[in-house]
């Protein structure tokens, strides 16, 4: 499951990119907002978009905000989230390779549409690696996570 959610500043490119998932074929949770309401908070859909993902390994998250930096600092606060701030598609595929990332968040304010699906369409085709550096690494993270 594919599951999306913005605020008022990333609302219209998430919109356009839910209807090119579907296009796809791909099943797509859409968890707001379902309007475009200036007031209101990317907190509360980063938050939705985050833990509904962990309850999968297959779930991905596409968060969207302005800056795309408040949608990830929401979404790494839930366990089991591993967000990434994607700016392009080497950062797209570098995060599902490297860090397993099951979430991104996407700065709708500098990316167009089309820069934004070829990012979400390389994090949702790119498998984590399964490098013993990469899984040392996560299971690190997993310690700093159950330490907090």
């Amino acid at each position: 499951m594919i599951y999306l959610g913005a605020d008022h500043r990333g609302f219209e490119l998430k919109e356009r990119l839910r209807k090119r998932l579907i296009d796809e074929g791909l099943e797509v949770t859409d968890l707001g907002n379902n309007h475009l309401d200036p007031s209101d908070d990317y907190v509360d859909f980063a938050q939705r978009v985050a833990e509904a993902t962990v309850g999968d390994s297959v779930n991905r998250g596409v968060i969207f905000c302005g800056s795309g930096a408040g949608v990830d600092m929401v979404a790494n606060k839930i366990d089991g989230v591993r967000s990434a701030l994607v700016f392009d598609v080497a950062r797209a595929k570098q995060a599902r390779e490297h860090e397993d990332a099951n979430v991104i968040s996407l700065p709708a304010d500098i990316l167009d549409e089309e820069s934004a699906w070829e990012i979400t369409k390389t994090f949702l085709d790119t498998p984590f690696s399964n490098g013993e550096r990469h899984i040392r690494r996560l299971q690190k993270l997993e310690e700093v996570e159950d330490a907090n």
